[in-house]
């Protein structure tokens, strides 16, 4: 009892000083698991995990929030964005991590309750965007692999650059400031660093730690890898759109993209690639379904194994986008997306035959780029737009096996739904495969050369 009444006298003058001192120096915490360990806000530790203060010291938020191809990020207020607390706070107490103190990672001035003395010296809010020096003093062949990998931006950076009329991603520092700026501000919302993965939640998820500071060494599938790769892979994976269901993979293993897609693959490999489909760690379906099983199993896969992906016969409709978010100024011509997402499925040449060598024709995604994707920036930012195509090769994961493709009419054979015929002068399944006229002016130059015109069998219809 008398433990008890001391305890609250403590309590009634600790909330009296807080009232005189606005930094609220001599605040104390207690901890759920032990009532005799107390940290005061004089840490780093006893600030960000002081959930009463920090809404006290919090700075608002001066910049919008993150938005991209999945539509505008959630909002978490700052304080719930610093907040150390619940059982990830007591993983990373365990770990190893814990053990190197605040500082080490972020720099900055412990054991101060002045927020600005605390963020200063070289202060660093995510430590992950050096990782080289951060990250690399522990994790070295991960940091120094993770360098040229897709996830820190290098397919990205190479199209921006070239189509800018420089030579790759190695160039991207010699791109204009606000261009640079741009990119961050807006690519950059997914294409991170360690801590977007590991740590905290990807600005496009909202920001801020993911889980009490725990550092994940598997990513959560729908707080993290989703809430970046929403509009495509996770769109399609768990089957979103109105008219399609989750992939197969899905439904009938409950797989998670962890199951195929490595932390080889993610941290890539040291070695520079041009897109993600040269990687060599990349999964395949044959890495499953193997070819000798599959290329024969039936009498369609006999005939085309060799020349499509397994996409095109597999895959529902798929999200694609026709131009970037990019925060374009309000008046300007091409403010916001010029053309809205939407679900279209299109056949076309392969557009990477070095890359996925033997495949006649694919399945191919209209991408984000637009001449005017940096007009906010600056001007005539794409002199060599032309460079690619407006279309990527594409393997959606939104895979089933009988598809408006694959289930046809009884008595009618799979090339009923698949093959252009002319019937009464109608050209049925034309919709299919992505023609000249299926592009707008400015895409003419860059992605003709992959259209499928005068490329089909001249049985088809009339006009091949």
């Amino acid at each position: 009892m008398k433990r008890k009444i001391n305890r609250l006298i403590l309590l009634f003058t600790i909330a009296i000083l807080a009232i005189v001192n606005s930094n609220c120096t001599n605040k104390t915490i207690t901890h759920d698991d032990d009532d005799t360990e107390r940290l005061t806000v004089e840490s780093c530790e006893g600030c960000h995990t002081n959930y009463d203060h920090l809404q006290e010291v919090y700075s608002p938020d001066t910049v919008a929030p993150a938005g991209g191809c999945g539509g505008e990020a959630p909002h978490y207020e700052p304080y719930d964005r610093v907040y150390m607390g619940g059982t990830g706070y007591e993983d990373f107490k365990k770990s190893g991590h814990y053990d190197m103190g605040c500082v080490t990672c972020h720099n900055g001035t412990d054991n101060t309750s002045d927020k600005n003395l605390a963020h200063s010296d070289d202060f660093i809010s995510h430590p992950s965007m050096f990782y080289g020096e951060k990250c690399g003093t522990c994790h070295s062949e991960v940091a120094d692999d993770f360098m040229t990998s897709l996830h820190n931006g290098t397919g990205q950076k190479r199209k921006v650059t070239i189509r800018s009329g420089l030579s790759g991603p190695e160039d991207f520092d010699k791109l204009p400031q606000h261009q640079i700026e741009g990119y961050t501000a807006n690519c950059a919302t997914c294409h991170g660093t360690c801590g977007n993965c590991h740590i905290v939640r990807p600005p496009i998820a909202g920001g801020g730690l993911s889980n009490g500071h725990a550092f994940n060494k598997t990513p959560d599938m729908l707080k993290i890898c989703i809430s970046c790769h929403t509009s495509r892979g996770g769109h399609a994976y768990l089957g979103v759109a109105s008219g399609t269901v989750p992939d197969v993979h899905l439904t009938n293993n409950d797989y998670t993209c962890m199951d195929c897609h490595t932390g080889a693959e993610l941290h890539g490999d040291g070695k520079t690639v041009d897109q993600r489909y040269a990687y060599t760690e990349l999964p395949t379906c044959a890495d499953c379904h193997s070819d000798s099983e599959t290329a024969d199993a039936n009498s369609y896969h006999s005939v085309h194994y060799d020349d499509f992906n397994c996409q095109v016969c597999h895959s529902q409709e798929y999200n694609n986008c026709g131009q970037c978010h990019i925060n374009f100024e309000e008046g300007k011509s091409g403010a916001g997306a010029m053309i809205p997402a939407y679900l279209d499925f299109k056949i076309a040449q392969n557009p990477i035959p070095d890359v996925k060598e033997g495949f006649d024709f694919v399945l191919v995604r209209r991408t984000l780029a637009a001449p005017e994707n940096w007009d906010a920036y600056t001007d005539n930012a794409y002199p060599n737009f032309d460079a690619f195509p407006t279309y990527n090769f594409t393997t959606p994961h939104n895979i089933i096996k009988w598809t408006d493709r694959t289930q046809v009419a009884d008595g009618a054979s799979c090339s009923s739904n698949c093959h252009i015929r002319n019937e009464g002068g109608t050209l049925i399944n034309k919709e299919l495969y992505l023609f000249q006229e299926d592009l707008l002016d400015w895409e003419l130059n860059a992605t003709t050369k992959i259209t499928v015109d005068g490329k089909l069998p001249s049985s088809w219809s009339e006009k091949n």
